[in-house]
């Protein structure tokens, strides 16, 4: 292997193999005279399958295999769906950018074409988020949520073969793998708040490897990490993770910044939303500055009955 050989490290789902191909294919289109190369790493969320992710434990859950082979020089750059990202990165790794953000919203993916509000007590809506458990409750509380694990191809056949009525599953991952024809409708934020980060790649570097931040700031997107910034900021004040229903989304109109989360009960019995405001390259600061507003209007109890259930 050659000095200007780049090992980018992924995990080895069909989702997350897409998003390193579409990391390597730009960086290629980027940089022609560059070599890049796919290094695939199984995680322990790939290996337990048949445990929820709310009860197996969220701390890189997904990336501390891909940080450790980083740690090891096996690879040099990490691609992560920024939504499974513990909000803190480890000593000596850093974010060496962010792609431009996708689809952020959830999807509704129904058998039959229902709705969520149409659905009764016979109907099973799975999904293996506790965020979105909280939420699909408080929708309709008369539907009953199962767990689901595995792929988007597996998931899509165990609801065709009946295992449920209809899932929430992200749209970002339906779209990149083509299934959004599967896609019966999606949730505006405002009626079903997004993971922070939702929708967005990151690439994950050894800090201060400057060769390496250098290859891959052509991909990163400004606009998008401020948001992403904001919501993950939220997640941090609040510290949660995929344990507790938390959700946040972002917009920015000119240089404002706009801020929505939530904090939740996973039976949907009780949710906390509020919003706030600011310039965007105040990201971060609104972001800490929400997790207080939602700590003060009760979070803090919320918080401390999910993490005592």
């Amino acid at each position: 292997m050659t000095k200007s050989t780049i090992r980018i490290g992924t995990r080895g789902s069909k989702l997350a193999l897409y998003q390193a191909n579409l990391v390597k294919s730009t960086l290629e289109t980027i940089y022609p005279d560059r070599q890049f190369e796919l290094v695939i790493i199984s995680t322990k969320g790939d290996k337990i399958l048949d445990v929820a992710l709310s009860k197996i434990g969220d701390k890189g859950l997904f990336t501390k295999e891909l940080e450790n082979a980083l740690f090891a020089d096996e690879i040099d750059l990490c691609v992560h769906s920024l939504k499974d990202m513990p909000t803190v990165f480890p000593e000596g790794t850093q974010l060496g950018a962010i792609l431009e953000r996708a689809e952020f919203k959830d999807a509704w993916v129904s058998r039959d074409g229902l709705s969520l509000k149409e659905m009764n007590e016979n109907h099973k809506v799975a999904t293996s988020s506790l965020r979105r458990i909280a939420q699909v409750k408080k929708i309709n509380p008369k539907v009953q949520v199962i767990d689901i694990r595995g792929n988007v191809d597996t998931r899509l056949k165990k609801m065709k073969d009946g295992y449920c009525d209809a899932m929430v599953m992200a749209g970002a991952g339906l779209i990149r793998l083509e299934y959004k024809k599967e896609i019966t409708s999606l949730f505006e934020p405002e009626y079903l708040v997004p993971a922070c980060g939702q929708g967005a790649i990151a690439i994950e570097t050894r800090e201060n490897d400057t060769a390496v931040l250098e290859v891959v700031k052509a991909l990163h997107c400004e606009e998008s990490y401020l948001k992403i910034t904001a919501e993950r900021s939220f997640l941090n004040e609040l510290e949660g993770g995929c344990q507790i229903p938390i959700g946040a989304y972002a917009s920015i109109n000119d240089d404002k910044l706009e801020l929505t989360g939530l904090v939740a009960l996973p039976d949907g019995t009780k949710e906390l939303r509020a919003t706030h405001t600011g310039k965007s390259n105040d990201a971060e600061k609104i972001g800490r500055e929400l997790g207080q507003k939602i700590i003060n209007l009760g979070g803090d109890e919320i918080l401390s009955q999910v993490r005592n259930l």
